[in-house]
């Protein structure tokens, strides 16, 4: 028994090592191709290298969630390749190692990433991108970030244009220049030598002294000019997001998905049968890890020892995880509009697993093609 336990340790640590090693890769992929376009958003707003760097760790769970089952999958094929290639396979099946005792190592190393997952898609993923709408709202209706930028013509709006020359060291702004076009018919233009910018419970106002409102009437074709000695504009619509939004499915915790689906579909604007969906679908995400690298090594071993190795296995072995994602797809849709089809969710799990049970069945009773009847075996 003590020598099983030790063949468990030795396949678990070259999982989770290997595991490690391609977790680490994708999620750098995944992670540079996302913050890519993080920086050029957030640094042409303005914004510091500060924000930028909590947005990327906000959005970094997510990224792990995505790449965990991945990694999994070419964990086991990596180390059941390996394994095959080095006759450790051979040698252990000689021993009398079945495919069903083989595989308990890559099963528990599969609950781990189950559970790991669970973790991620049920606390952290959530969580995290909730605080990540929290952040951009705040963000977003930042006046500072957005507006005080000096030099430049800004367009914080559709059909609107924004200029400040100058910003001295206090606050004030100098010599602005504003134009509105969102009001059919019709452009204003707000000149003004200063302005400053305050806040109020109402949201962020531009407060203009010494300047001039030009209005243009397109219709008639008339301009309209009045000086002001100052004048008060609300630029809160100007901001983008800076109003309260609706909670997305995505950050709403999974108790409240499943055991209070009508209120949180009343609130986010979804189908009942599309909160049931995501709700499930955070287990079923783990699930598919487990799968996934049961997969990678039922694959490898149904086709047992060749001296040409494994590749078309490999083959087969991705191909069928490609079935279990079709799958996947295929009952997205029914699940998200039936509330009687929420089961569906865990079908591509359970035709995974189906294919696992298969494969292992077939890699413990090999095929061995028949002899012809009344023929002798050559000395």
């Amino acid at each position: 028994m003590a020598s099983l336990q030790r063949f468990d340790r030795y396949v678990l640590s070259q999982l989770m090592v290997l595991f490690g090693f391609f977790a680490l890769v994708l999620v750098s992929v995944y992670w540079v191709n996302k913050a890519v376009d993080l920086f050029d958003q957030l640094i042409a707003d303005g914004h510091s290298a500060g924000i930028f760097l909590e947005f990327s760790a906000l959005s970094l769970p997510a990224v792990i969630a995505l790449v965990l089952p991945m990694s999994a999958f070419a964990a086991a094929v990596y180390v059941t390749n390996r394994m095959s290639g080095d006759s450790e396979l051979t040698v252990v099946q000689s021993t009398g190692y079945s495919p069903w005792r083989l595989v308990r190592p890559f099963f528990f190393f599969g609950l781990i990433v189950c559970l790991m997952m669970g973790v991620l898609t049920n606390f952290l993923v959530p969580r995290s991108l909730e605080q990540l709408q929290l952040r951009q709202q705040e963000i977003s209706s930042s006046v500072t970030a957005r507006l005080l930028r000096e030099g430049s013509f800004l367009h914080p709006s559709k059909g609107v244009t924004f200029y400040i020359r100058d910003i001295s060291p206090d606050g004030e702004l100098r010599d602005v220049f504003l134009s509105d076009r969102r009001q059919a018919g019709s452009e204003t233009i707000y000149t003004a030598d200063t302005a400053y910018l305050v806040r109020d419970d109402a949201g962020p106002k531009l407060v203009m002294l010494s300047g001039m409102a030009q209005t243009m009437d397109l219709v008639e074709q008339r301009l309209s000019t009045t000086n002001f000695s100052d004048l008060t504009y609300d630029i809160s619509g100007l901001i983008s997001g800076a109003s309260a939004k609706r909670r997305k499915l995505n950050f709403v915790p999974t108790q409240e998905l499943l055991f209070d689906s009508e209120a949180v579909a009343q609130e986010t604007g979804k189908p009942r049968a599309e909160v049931l969906e995501k709700g499930h679908s955070r287990f079923q995400q783990p699930l598919l890890a487990l799968v996934a690298s049961l997969i990678g090594f039922s694959a490898l071993i149904v086709g047992g020892f060749s001296r040409f190795g494994v590749t078309r296995q490999i083959i087969m072995a991705i191909l069928l995880l490609v079935v279990v994602k079709l799958v996947e797809s295929g009952i997205t849709e029914p699940a998200r509009n039936d509330t009687a089809l929420w089961p569906l969710v865990y079908l591509p799990s359970l035709v995974g697993l189906a294919m696992v049970l298969f494969m292992l069945w077939r890699a413990a009773r090999p095929f061995r093609p028949r002899r012809p009847k009344g023929q002798e075996v050559p000395a």
